[in-house]
């Protein structure tokens, strides 16, 4: 459910148009899904549609979705930033995640003199 309908292999595609038509409520999961993954995309009026999505979502009988949707409005501010601003911090968290990768394989071994020398490197 959480891959585009386009990239899905066809046997793929097969099963999960059994598992929707079985159950009516992974079907309406299915389709609350797709409309969420509309929203990844950055584009103007996101922000409104998002407010049409978690009506829905809230009004679903799906209790682990009700969730989701809370912690959607915890921060709504940096949420609606994501899905209607064409920018990203992309590159700085990738930079934030390889530094954390090599403190943990050093240990806690030396210091930042070394940590620095590590990053330079790589």
């Amino acid at each position: 459910m959480l891959t585009r309908p386009g990239r899905l292999r066809e046997a793929d595609t097969t099963l999960l148009q059994e598992l929707v038509g079985a159950c009516p409520e992974l079907a309406e999961l299915a389709r609350l899904i797709r409309s969420f993954g509309e929203l990844l995309s950055p584009a103007a009026g996101n922000d409104a549609k998002l407010t049409a999505w978690l009506t829905d979502a809230r009004a679903a009988n799906l209790p682990h979705l009700h969730g989701f949707a809370n912690g959607l409005e915890l921060d709504r501010e940096a949420v609606n930033a994501g899905i209607t601003l064409p920018h990203h911090n992309g590159r700085t968290e990738g930079v934030n995640t390889r530094t954390k990768r090599i403190m943990r394989q050093m240990h806690g071994r030396a210091g930042f003199d070394l940590l620095r020398h590590r990053i330079l490197l790589h």
